[in-house]
């Protein structure tokens, strides 16, 4: 499919560079098959049914950005993936002048070896900590990884503001960002409405924020991630399935992990792999019924994978609503409650 079919207009103060306070503030742009509905994302509840089952990626970001030098170079590391405890795959800037046994000396003592570089772009570093002290080195000197549309440095704010409430697993360098609008009383109020929780795991890699420069979705490769679901909440999802509750992603993260996990069926396996899963429309979801997500940048796999739930032309006109009603958009703005398309 032509990439340029995902593409749209979108005016730069649309997008959010700091997000609502409390949390739950933010807009929620409800799409039915009859149109939309706005509302906000302290309204949840009422789309609740009893038996649904919302299920939540409880990954940790990481302050992934590492500054730097190599000799008197000016160097940044962007974490993408653990490879071991030492071990991780990054993206570099300057990139293409790093060399395979040079040291990169990093802030607040840590450094890191260049061991070797990919055609993707990526560079493998093994620091010069492991384990528990390299994820402490991390937290104290790092910086929050703020996507790149947000153009201001990170602070102190963004150690808070770009975490979920309920993160739980260190791993990830991008924010699940549906989950950003959830706060303790928002949760409680769900489980009030009768639905229960679910968590799975997906640690997001910084490729999340890579453009797709292919004209043909085809040609796409999509950056593997490591994700996990647990025989318990596979064991939670199919009860639910099987009584007819709804299964409601809470992010793209969480439905490409239970996408990954489910069998032709549509029943969801303990998983624990890396998983590349693009989704584009034509594709047929096995696990997910609902989607809340939130708006995603043009031409991106985000935005291709909205459209394949919930249908293209759909999706750009519900898009188009947003934009003209001054919805906030990308990490830090507003929501979407996205219903499958009935062909699914």
């Amino acid at each position: 499919m032509r990439t340029d079919h995902f593409d749209f207009d979108l005016p730069h103060d649309s997008i959010a560079s700091r997000p609502l306070t409390p949390r739950d503030a933010a807009r929620l742009l409800h799409v039915t098959w009859a149109g939309w509905v706005d509302r906000a994302v302290r309204d949840l509840p009422s789309l609740i049914r009893p038996g649904d089952v919302m299920v939540f990626n409880d990954t940790r970001v990481l302050p992934a950005r590492l500054f730097g030098k190599r000799g008197v170079v000016p160097v940044e590391l962007l974490l993408h993936r653990s490879i071991s405890a030492d071990t991780w795959d990054v993206f570099a800037k300057p990139g293409k002048r790093l060399k395979v046994g040079q040291t990169v000396d990093l802030d607040g003592g840590l450094s890191a070896e260049v061991l070797a570089k990919s055609d993707e772009g990526l560079v493998r570093v093994r620091f010069s900590k492991d384990g528990a002290d390299l994820l402490q080195a991390f937290h104290a000197t790092g910086h929050m990884p703020l996507p790149p549309y947000i153009r201001r440095a990170d602070d102190a704010q963004d150690r808070k503001d770009y975490q979920t409430v309920y993160a739980k697993a260190d791993g990830s360098v991008a924010a699940p960002t549906a989950g950003l609008h959830f706060t303790p009383e928002l949760l409680a109020a769900i489980d009030a409405a009768g639905a229960t929780r679910a968590h799975v795991t997906l640690h997001v890699g910084a490729g999340t924020f890579l453009p797709v420069k292919v004209d043909d979705t085809d040609q796409h490769v999509m950056h593997a991630e490591w994700a996990e679901v647990s025989a318990a909440t596979a064991d939670q999802i199919n009860a639910a399935k099987k009584n007819g509750g709804r299964i409601i992603a809470v992010g793209t993260t969480s439905l490409r992990t239970l996408e990954s996990a489910a069998n032709d069926d549509g029943q969801v396996q303990p998983f624990n792999a890396e998983t590349s899963i693009f989704i584009t429309p034509g594709y047929r979801f096995k696990a997910v019924d609902v989607l809340m997500t939130n708006f995603h940048l043009p031409k991106s796999t985000l935005f291709m994978l909205v459209s394949a739930f919930a249908g293209l032309e759909r999706m750009k006109s519900a898009y188009a609503h947003a934009i003209q009603s001054g919805y906030r958009f990308y990490s830090y703005g507003d929501a979407s409650w996205l219903e499958k398309v009935e062909n699914q």
